[in-house]
């Protein structure tokens, strides 16, 4: 066996020991989950004097204006009011953390925070994994489309068309609820922002959301009009842990009532919806009572390896996705990076001047700029939408080329000037010193940190999910958003992309040795 042969076959041992041992680690800790009880109870009927004098976190979303939103740089709007003012009334404190809605039931879960107040819909699915306070408000749904589209009144027009909601929203629960029934696509995003803009760019036809957020934006003068009337369309309330904080959820309740009665939770709906939709709300939830299930009934859910079974379609695709985008990217970063590279360490000083430019702007820029203008700026500028695919790869292209034109030029920099100066007193001219000489040897030294880049370009392709790219965090985002198994979720995703990037950096090693044997 010769050497060649025996590195290929360390490098292959070595990463097949390195799967060996995260197949071990896994194998530990889906046993702790496995061996973790995959039920609980329903809620105790707690003691709302015993919250006194304590202080809770609240988790909530980061935009979900007229109900959680920033002003003035405090967190305001119907769900914040309602939450300080039912703590001031049963005597105890809250802090407010303005999360994010998935992030949030993120933070419920791993106990980062006591209760979750974020539009959050009461359903089923939901009560098998968390226990809700009454119900606050009553929801709605309806279609908005940008202002100056005339050719979408009604649901029926959505035929062949894509409609955007809100991860986890009762927006999104209508929207996939109907789209066959009306022949629509349905993409889902993050943030209520994210979805606005994809409706005005063109890159979605309507968003489905809850009446009191678009109406509230609408007014805000967003760019959107409303063309459909409001569908009624389930309850929010406010979230604990399974079997978890009783005495706060009966102190929330009790606080509640007491609003309701004084007239206080009008006052403070009316603010937001006015007097009219205030008394629609006080009327639509008085005496209501959320049902979390009898006491000692156990909420069955599958194991860590049926998630696994159950998740896998949907991961694979994105896992695709997130493969396929990086590769097409990368090889467009690649031209990049060697050429603005190259016309760095040209004698030439406008060209040196524009890859200074270039590189300056992209390494000085966070990713998701770019995604976001890409995406959602140059549809409005241009008047024409832009494929979601074409958007990604440009962002990531040219992000990763400027980081490649750096790496390219400090190989080439790299190699000693005597190579040239040799080169050149044999007859070769500066082009074909750099062809022949220089570029070979900058290659060898420069591939390294190439394989180091795709590795990072791997990575950021997770952000596009922050523009509605399907890859593999976002359809893991879809998952836990349905089914709140955030932990486990992310394990496997994590899994995944620690077997595929260890599998590629082989591969791409490989390529290294041939190419510079």
């Amino acid at each position: 066996m010769n050497l060649k042969q025996s590195l290929e076959k360390h490098d292959f041992h070595g990463v097949w020991m390195r799967l060996l041992a995260l197949a071990m680690t896994l194998i530990m800790a889906v046993s702790a989950l496995v061996a973790s009880p995959v039920s609980a109870n329903a809620a105790e009927i707690g003691n709302p004097s015993a919250v006194k004098g304590k202080t809770y976190a609240v988790g909530t979303d980061t935009t979900f204006a007229p109900f959680e939103y920033r002003e003035n740089g405090k967190m305001t709007g119907i769900d914040m009011e309602l939450i300080r003012a039912i703590a001031q009334e049963e005597g105890f404190e809250v802090t407010i953390q303005s999360l994010g809605f998935n992030a949030a039931l993120q933070a419920l879960s791993s106990n980062q925070v006591d209760v979750v107040i974020a539009g959050m819909s009461i359903t089923d699915e939901r009560k098998a994994t968390y226990d809700f306070s009454n119900p606050y408000f009553q929801s709605g749904i309806q279609m908005a489309i940008a202002e100056n589209n005339d050719s979408i009144t009604s649901y029926k027009d959505l035929d062949g068309k894509t409609v955007v909601a809100k991860t986890g929203s009762e927006g999104e629960s209508y929207a996939k609820q109907h789209a066959s029934e009306y022949g629509y696509a349905v993409t889902s995003v993050d943030q209520s922002s994210t979805m606005y803009e994809m409706v005005k760019s063109g890159n979605a036809d309507a968003v489905f959301d809850d009446y009191p957020v678009l109406a509230y934006g609408v007014s805000q003068n967003n760019g959107l009009k409303i063309v459909t009337p409001k569908v009624p369309h389930g309850e929010y309330g406010m979230a604990v842990n399974k079997g978890k904080n009783a005495d706060l959820l009966a102190a929330i309740d009790d606080g509640l009532n007491k609003l309701i009665a004084s007239g206080k939770y009008e006052t403070i709906v009316a603010q937001y919806l006015g007097e009219a939709g205030a008394k629609e709300q006080v009327e639509a939830i008085s005496g209501k009572v959320t049902d979390n299930g009898p006491d000692g009934t156990a909420q069955k859910k599958i194991g860590f390896f049926g998630l696994v079974k159950q998740s896998m379609p949907a991961l694979l695709t994105g896992l695709k996705n997130t493969l396929l985008i990086t590769l097409l990217s990368f090889a467009v970063a690649l031209v990049l990076g060697v050429a603005f590279g190259l016309m760095k360490v040209s004698e030439n000083k406008i060209l040196e001047g524009i890859a200074k430019v270039y590189i300056a702007v992209f390494r000085g820029t966070p990713i998701l700029v770019w995604a976001f203008f890409f995406y959602f700026g140059v549809p409005q500028l241009i008047g024409h939408s832009v494929n979601i695919w074409v958007a990604g790869a440009l962002t990531l292209s040219l992000n990763s080329g400027a980081y490649l034109a750096e790496i390219v030029r400090g190989a080439v920099q790299s190699v000693d000037s005597g190579q040239m100066e040799g080169a050149r007193s044999l007859g070769l001219n500066h082009h074909q010193a750099m062809a022949r000489v220089i570029m070979p040897q900058a290659t060898a030294i420069a591939m390294p940190s190439i394989i180091n880049q795709l590795v990072i370009m791997i990575k950021d392709s997770s952000l596009l999910l922050a523009i509605g790219f399907g890859e593999l965090l976002y359809q893991a985002q879809q998952l836990y958003a349905a089914n709140f198994r955030v932990t486990e979720t992310l394990l496997i995703v994590g899994v995944m992309y620690f077997v595929a990037i260890t599998i590629l950096t082989w591969l791409a090693n490989i390529v290294d040795r041939k190419v510079n044997r």
